[in-house]
């Protein structure tokens, strides 16, 4: 996974024409271990080695900026859950490989938060984290993948079509809220091999609703 570069980096991008990304990369310094409250203009300035009215040259207020942030770490969510293996996606001539891919996307969500909890927060901490646009083009990246995924479950014939619309809501809410208990509730006195079994246990117990076959 990408980690952000560090002040000397953002100062040597900015030195080379590349003054957007090297804010960016000072943001995602203060948000990984801060979430998005470290966020302040004046600090991405200082460690981009800019004064802050540099800023705004390229992005409209801090909200602007968080917004930029935000999409850059739903990016990595988006990679995390490519990277997660799923025993289902090796399971040769089966039908559950669009199974596979749901279950890889809600697990590659949840080992994100736990991972990355500044950024976790970042990117899924405001309704700024999903558009108003309807366009699938527009959607955040781990919202396109598993509005994808729950497409394939269709195509496979494992999810009938009358149950796929808004099928993604249930399935976000369950890890998303699983992360937030994770981070900040009681499942935090789990041990990490009773955390991701448990997470395993969620994500296949809203996967197994959705297939059983609508009335």
């Amino acid at each position: 996974m990408p980690v952000a570069s560090s002040p000397d980096t953002a100062r040597a991008a900015y030195h080379h024409g590349d003054l957007r990304n090297a804010l960016l990369d000072a943001g995602l310094e203060l948000t990984r271990g801060g979430g998005p409250d470290a966020v302040t203009v004046r600090e991405v300035a200082r460690r981009a080695g800019v004064v802050p009215t540099a800023v705004y040259r390229h992005f409209a207020d801090r909200d602007a900026l968080v917004a930029a942030l935000a999409q850059r770490v739903q990016q990595q969510v988006a990679e995390r859950m490519r990277e997660t293996a799923s025993p289902d996606e090796h399971s040769a001539g089966r039908a559950g490989s669009a199974r596979g891919r749901l279950r890889a996307v809600g697990l590659g969500y949840i080992g994100f938060a736990l991972a990355e909890p500044g950024w976790f927060a970042l990117a899924f901490g405001s309704a700024r984290a999903l558009p108003d646009a309807v366009d699938p083009a527009a959607l955040p990246a781990p919202l396109a993948m598993l509005v994808g995924a729950l497409d394939d479950l269709v195509t496979e014939g494992a999810l009938p079509a009358r149950s796929r619309p808004g099928a993604e809501w249930p399935c976000w809410s369950t890890v998303h809220g699983f992360a937030l208990l994770a981070l900040h509730g009681p499942l935090r006195a789990l041990s990490r091999d009773a955390l991701w079994t448990a997470a395993e246990r969620a994500v296949d117990t809203v996967i197994d609703g959705l297939l059983v076959p609508a009335g």
